[in-house]
């Protein structure tokens, strides 16, 4: 498989997508691609104003995407893609809206067999095993919160080491400790703005000059960087 799972999409004083528009230009290839866009976590805004925000960046590395809402067969568009990209929003949304379209079963399936998927935010959420590690408030119910399984682990993006100033509530750190004392078993990846986790060829590696915070059930966690090998998060 071939993934980029991008923390978020806008660093501060940056234009949209700008800080990852490199590393996705080298990960989709110097042949031009019409990727295949899913937009459905977008909820203040259209699908349509979502594609256009997407295309303006990516015409600049030379690929361009079509938004899947302009599909008759959803599925079918999902079979035929050259790439798949999943945009961020609220994850909650997103989830509900694949599996209402019964899409999950055809990105996995196609991603699995090769095809280049990209995703930021609530995008790379859904590569896990479940939404249940996002920061989305529950606006839509889904079916149920598994998601695509493209990777055995849990991915927090926008992961936060302090809460905002004058906030008294828990912190990130707070909370994902609560999940791994339910979820035993899964790792857990703190997603920093500005970074990715690239994963190529059964290798893992984080993009970015930030460093990752990694959380297992009885372990202290760990701070990694581009450095390090993460593909210990695959087995």
């Amino acid at each position: 498989m071939r993934l980029l799972l991008i923390s978020n999409s806008t660093n501060p004083g940056e234009g949209y997508l700008e800080h990852p528009k490199e590393t996705i230009r080298e990960f989709l290839g110097e042949k031009t691609k019409n990727a295949v866009f899913i937009p459905y976590a977008a909820v203040t805004f259209s699908f349509d104003e979502y594609e256009a925000r997407v295309n303006a960046r990516f015409a600049q590395i030379g690929h361009r995407v079509t938004g899947i809402h302009r599909f008759i067969n959803p599925v079918e568009a999902i079979e035929n893609a050259e790439a798949i990209v999943v945009g961020g929003g609220n994850t909650w949304q997103l989830v509900k809206m694949l599996q209402e379209r019964k899409l999950m079963k055809a990105i996995r399936k196609k991603v699995r067999q090769g095809t280049p998927y990209i995703g930021w935010s609530a995008g790379s959420n859904i590569a896990c095993p479940t939404l249940r590690t996002t920061n989305d408030m529950p606006i839509a119910e889904p079916l149920k919160f598994k998601t695509l399984n493209l990777v055995p682990f849990q991915i927090n993006p926008h992961y936060l080491d302090e809460n905002p100033a004058n906030h008294g509530g828990e912190t990130r750190e707070v909370r994902i400790n609560e999940f791994i004392e339910v979820n035993r078993d899964l790792y857990v990846v703190g997603l920093r703005e500005g970074t990715s986790l690239l994963l190529e060829e059964d290798e893992l590696v984080l993009i970015g000059n930030r460093k990752a915070r990694v959380f297992h059930y009885g372990e202290d966690p760990r701070e990694l960087s581009n450095e390090d090998d993460f593909s210990f998060l695959l087995r």
